[in-house]
């Protein structure tokens, strides 16, 4: 018999290496086994950077990807302190927020709920980008489907901050506020009701969260703060990337050919707004630059904006799944364009 003692490998790892000791750090652990991690991933990337920093430069200079680069960052800034604040109260609600106060707080039949939580928005101060986690929190606490999306597609359009930065950008039109509001909120209501009506369950994948079941609050709190910023934050870097893309690559005279017609103008500020991904507290003055289209169209793309746009599209599939994205986006973009035409008609 030798004498030579042969280490057993574990499946996946090479034979004749000994496993690391089960007490290893987590680093050691992954060294042994040959994985690279994150912090490997971030040293490679800041030496590449370190290697090609005088052809990065060179890009970085060419004036269309100056502009690529102002309207992805002019986009982060708006909506991360709002994706912040959307975060930190949707672990609140998910982890302090019992159960049973959403069945006090909320009508019990279903389509009386739709409203309440619709007009909940106007409290509750936030962007787009916070409302979906807050959203799947409330679906998560037992709230029904249809009213959390209607919380979702109401808060960012409805909130005092919003209604206040509207009444700035558009002094001699007050009416614009009024038709926002009011837009918005019926727009709401219906994709709530609708919801109820056409919806299913199983279009509604939201992710596990075993982080939530964690025996101290203050441990679940912060795993759940981390996970939405990582989950939500990175569809919102791709739709804000995306959004500064089709930015660069539209010509602007296109933008005065469309307003010399009335309909056209209508459909190019809704995919404008969907395109350019703005946030709802600085779309207002945007609408208002756009003076050679009609109050009716501007109050299109004001009312559009807020509930279907790129970086809103990827946050909803990350957070509820693509199925329901594919199918919950185009709805509400639908039913947005006809009620903010018909509050155009009526109001302005």
């Amino acid at each position: 018999m030798s004498t030579d003692t042969q280490h057993s490998a574990p499946p996946g790892e090479p034979p004749g290496r000994a496993p690391a000791p089960p007490d290893a750090p987590a680093d050691d652990r992954r060294l042994f086994g040959g994985r690279i991690g994150s912090v490997e991933v971030l040293a490679a990337l800041l030496v590449l950077l370190i290697i090609f920093r005088a052809p990065l430069a060179t890009a970085l200079a060419e004036p269309r990807l100056q502009t690529w680069t102002t309207v992805f960052v002019s986009i982060m800034v708006q909506a991360v302190p709002f994706l912040a604040f959307g975060v930190v109260l949707s672990a609140v609600i998910a982890v302090y927020v019992p159960r049973s106060f959403w069945a006090k707080a909320l009508p019990k039949h279903p389509a009386l709920a739709v409203p309440a939580a619709s007009a909940a928005g106007v409290v509750l101060p936030g962007c787009e980008c916070g409302a979906v986690p807050i959203a799947g929190s409330l679906m998560r606490r037992g709230v029904t489907p249809a009213a959390a999306l209607a919380f979702l597609l109401a808060a960012p359009a409805i909130n005092p901050i919003v209604l206040t930065a509207t009444a700035v950008a558009f002094p001699n039109n007050p009416e614009m506020v009024l038709a926002r509001g009011l837009a918005s909120l019926i727009v709401a209501m219906v994709m709530g009701w609708l919801w109820l009506r056409l919806g299913r369950a199983d279009w509604i994948r939201l992710p596990r969260r075993p982080e939530l079941d964690d025996a101290s609050r203050g441990r679940a709190f912060w795993a759940a703060v981390r996970h939405d910023v990582t989950h939500a934050g990175g569809f919102l870097v791709l739709g804000a990337m995306a959004a500064a893309s089709i930015n660069v690559l539209v010509p602007e005279r296109w933008l005065q050919t469309l307003a010399d017609n009335a309909w056209l103008s209508v459909l190019a500020l809704a995919v404008l707004a969907v395109l350019l991904s703005l946030c709802s507290e600085a779309d207002a003055f945007v609408a208002a630059s756009l003076s050679q289209f009609s109050l009716t169209s501007r109050l299109v793309f004001l009312v559009v904006g807020p509930m279907v746009d790129l970086k809103l599209i990827s946050m909803q599939a990350g957070v509820f799944g693509r199925r329901f994205a594919f199918r919950f986006a185009p709805t509400t973009f639908a039913v947005a364009v006809l009620v903010a035409v018909g509050a155009g008609a009526v109001l302005l």
